[in-house]
């Protein structure tokens, strides 16, 4: 009696296990998103290194600034954003515990508890703008002034605030998480207004 219970058993349980009409449901993966990641004073570049041999992808804002000694001059690459490397990587609590694991990390910031990502739009921006070689600087935070697009020269597509400085037009683009600005100068008429993504 329990061996013919058990066989029904069986072929009622058998059709479900091997259908394919009904497949498991897969979970979602998190997109990858940007991080600010905190470091100690004067460990940027030791935790970019590190962030990279441990396969996370990271980048360190950096900009050249002109050093003087009583001899020379040299050109000496500074961060843009001091104490401070961006990491990439899927919001797991592994990827957070790898990240924080790195020597020279203080933290990644957030609010409260719950860590908190950047727009990859503020990222690329600051890339946009490294790599096309005009002189920039760290400049305080600002959140007055047009939201404007660039729309022509290396920095076309370009997001950020205009300001006006005495005679001089600047562009700030801005990491909002970290209240950090950069800014360089840029011709009034090689911009356009646009829609401010905060707004």
């Amino acid at each position: 009696m329990t061996t013919a219970v058990t066989e029904r058993a069986e072929l009622y349980l058998l059709p479900v296990i091997e259908s394919r009409d009904f497949p498991i449901p897969q979970v979602a993966e998190l997109a990858a998103a940007w991080y600010a990641i905190q470091t100690r004073s004067r460990f940027e570049k030791a935790v970019r290194t590190e962030l990279t041999s441990r396969g996370i992808e990271n980048y360190l804002a950096e900009f050249t600034e002109v050093h003087q000694w009583k001899d020379r001059k040299k050109e000496v690459a500074m961060p843009l954003f001091p104490g401070y490397v961006f990491a990439h990587f899927r919001e797991t609590e592994k990827a957070r515990l790898e990240v924080l694991r790195t020597n020279g990390v203080v933290r990644i910031l957030g609010v409260s508890a719950a860590i908190e990502p950047i727009p990859d739009g503020e990222i690329e921006s600051i890339r946009q703008l490294l790599l096309s070689g005009k002189q920039c600087y760290p400049y305080p935070f600002v959140q007055e002034g047009a939201w404007i697009r660039v729309r022509r020269g290396p920095l076309t597509g370009v997001e950020g605030r205009l300001v006006q400085i005495k005679s001089q037009t600047r562009l700030i683009l801005s990491i909002n998480l970290l209240s950090r600005s950069v800014a360089t100068e840029v011709d009034a008429r090689d911009v356009e207004p646009a829609r401010d993504p905060r707004a």
